[in-house]
């Protein structure tokens, strides 16, 4: 196996190449919770859902042919399924490349045997984020032969994210760029520099986390997408670690559908000799790098407002154009070549020629604006659920609704509320109406203002804001303490009461008075000034240990009334002294109880 491995990274020769593009960050609120021993030893987390690990950056939405791949002759074939039909050029995977993806998947399946990882979806991401690393353009040790380069992530059309590394990956020293073939930013690779901690791994056992490397790089690819203990043969697992690269439908179903096309069988190909994306969106075009230069249109977040995502790009066929055998052609979509079309990196034939400006095919506008509903911040008081949902409005640059839009409620750590199952984020769809509400907010006990942040996840509306207010519980009020029982309180000396011989009722205005702080201290007979009794009866500590725990406690506070306004007193003892004794017990909004205690002598005394 490892001589085998070694040959492998021997064939093929480097070639020039195009850009590489897209991974972004997935939102702990969308990863499921972890199960299994391997699953909880997955580190890192998740990042938040606001850092995109590529910045944002676009991606290639080339689409696979629609036939299924046969390998040429003599070509050796991997993968699973019957392979008919044509299209082996799309089909062939660089030597190193495909060796690297194999190696990262078999590397999580022994440590994370659970996700089940499969080689083929790193090939997908692969084609997407870089075109198999320039069509395989990389060394002996599957290092890139020319840097990977996104664009200056700068806030124009992408996150802003200021430098991290000091340029040591990506060569800038103003703003981080994505690099490698699975494109990674720099502070998502090494956490804040290249000895950091962060999602960087090294999978060809040199010692060393390069993010141009692509064993390292499709090693720490893998690692994200089973992170938050996935199971990527789960549906929906698969199609949430999809979106952490970069959370847009069109990139999830441009992925799947790559992703689907090499499990139905693959060959390998020469370093070099991989195809190289032909068919880009309007205004793509190389940075000298092999990288993407700025400006370009984008259909993940940072997006271009008004463009309507579709794979493939957004020209349209000229008149009487028809797409060749093999090829893939929808309204609005080029076709798709299989050997018959134009060759990788050639010009389109003279016959197709894009239309200036064409509308959007039918389906969601996106959204410019996030409106505010209703014009008062929410209000409520500590543990309970605030009347009013957090909700906002989505709407185009006319003003009007934009349904199914995916909006995100995001609450600060400053605040201990939480939406449903404890969660800090929700992001819910706008309806019909262009209405996205959250599901009900609930407070904790910490009070005060907080801000909600609401985004879309898809497009580049700006963020806007709710404003909620936590007010401390009103204190519970009591106008009237009295007993639940006329019997008559008796012991005999050095004797104690029956057990929760006194029982008080608390009202307020006739109503229940529930949570009433009450006070209770054995007092004088003194009718100007009661002050606290030295002897007679008495309460015991409860905390209390050793020698204390018998001695008399004559005053009680803490005492509080349950939900139906009900005090149980606890056990009274008593002394040698017999005699009428008086128990006064009050509350802070002024309602006083006085009950009388006889002490009996004992008998024969």
């Amino acid at each position: 196996m490892a001589a085998t491995f070694r040959r492998r990274l021997q064939r093929g020769a480097a070639s020039t190449a195009v850009a590489a593009l897209v991974l972004a960050a997935l939102t702990a609120s969308q990863a499921p919770g972890a199960t299994g021993t391997a699953a909880a030893k997955r580190q890192p987390a998740p990042p938040p859902a606001d850092i995109p690990i590529d910045g944002g950056s676009a991606y290639y939405t080339d689409l696979p042919p629609l036939n299924s791949p046969v390998p040429p002759r003599g070509s050796h074939r991997t993968g699973q399924g019957p392979a008919t039909g044509r299209g082996p050029a799309e089909a062939g995977l660089p030597a190193t490349v495909l060796a690297a993806y194999k190696k990262a998947a078999s590397t999580i399946g022994t440590s994370d045997p659970g996700c089940r990882l499969p080689w083929q979806l790193l090939a997908g991401i692969g084609k997407v984020e870089s075109g198999q690393a320039r069509g395989g353009a990389v060394d002996a040790e599957g290092t890139t032969l020319q840097p990977i380069l996104g664009p200056q992530l700068n806030g124009r059309g992408f996150a802003r994210i200021t430098d991290t590394d000091e340029g040591h990956y990506d060569g800038d020293l103003t703003h981080d760029r994505a690099v490698g073939p699975m494109q990674f930013i720099p502070s998502t690779w090494s956490n804040g520099g290249p000895e950091g901690a962060g999602w960087g791994a090294d999978g060809n056992g040199d010692g060393k986390k390069d993010p141009h490397n692509v064993f390292d790089a499709a090693l720490a690819a893998g690692g994200y997408l089973c992170a938050g203990g996935r199971d990527l043969t789960a549906q929906g697992d698969l199609d949430r670690a999809i979106l952490g690269y970069n959370h847009s439908e069109e990139y999830l179903r441009t992925v799947l559908s790559w992703y689907a096309f090499y499990r139905n069988g693959t060959h390998e190909v020469p370093d070099g000799k991989g195809v190289l994306p032909v068919h880009r969106d309007p205004g793509r075009h190389d940075d000298g790098n092999g990288g993407r230069s700025e400006g370009r249109q984008h259909h993940g977040p940072g997006g271009k407002p008004g463009k309507s995502p579709r794979p493939g790009g957004s020209g349209k066929p000229g008149k009487g154009h028809k797409p060749g055998k093999g090829q893939q052609h929808h309204p609005g979509k080029p076709g798709r070549p299989d050997g018959t079309g134009p060759t990788p990196g050639g010009t389109e034939p003279p016959t197709q020629k894009p239309t200036p400006n064409p509308e959007p095919p039918t389906g969601p506008a996106h959204p410019t604006a996030l409106v505010r509903v209703g014009d008062k911040d929410l209000s409520t008081t500590a543990g309970t659920e605030f009347a009013t949902p957090p909700q906002v409005r989505a709407q185009d640059a006319k003003g009007k609704a934009v349904a199914g839009v995916p909006v995100r409620f995001t609450l600060p750590p400053a605040t201990d509320a939480r939406f449903p199952g404890d969660a800090t984020a929700v992001t819910v769809k706008t309806d019909k109406n262009g209405l996205a509400t959250a599901p009900t907010l609930r407070a904790g006990d910490r009070t005060g203002a907080f801000r909600i942040r609401v985004t879309t996840t898809e497009h580049t509306a700006p963020a806007v804001e709710v404003g909620a207010t936590v007010k401390a519980k009103p204190t519970p009020k009591a106008d009237k303490l009295a007993r639940t029982s006329d019997k008559e309180l008796t012991a005999t000396a050095g004797k104690a009461f029956a057990e929760d011989a006194v029982e008080i009722k608390a009202t307020y205005q006739d109503k229940i008075a529930a949570g009433v702080a009450v006070t209770a201290t054995m007092v004088t007979d003194d009718p100007k000034q009661p002050v606290e009794n030295d002897k007679g009866p008495y309460f015991k500590d409860p905390e209390a240990t050793g020698a204390d725990k018998h001695k008399p406690v004559r005053t009680l506070t803490g005492l509080t009334t349950d939900a139906d306004g009900l005090l149980k007193l606890p056990k009274i003892y008593t002394d040698a002294h017999p005699g009428t004794f008086l128990l006064r017990l009050t509350t802070a909004d002024g309602a006083v109880l006085t009950v009388k205690l006889k002490v009996a002598a004992p008998a024969g005394s």
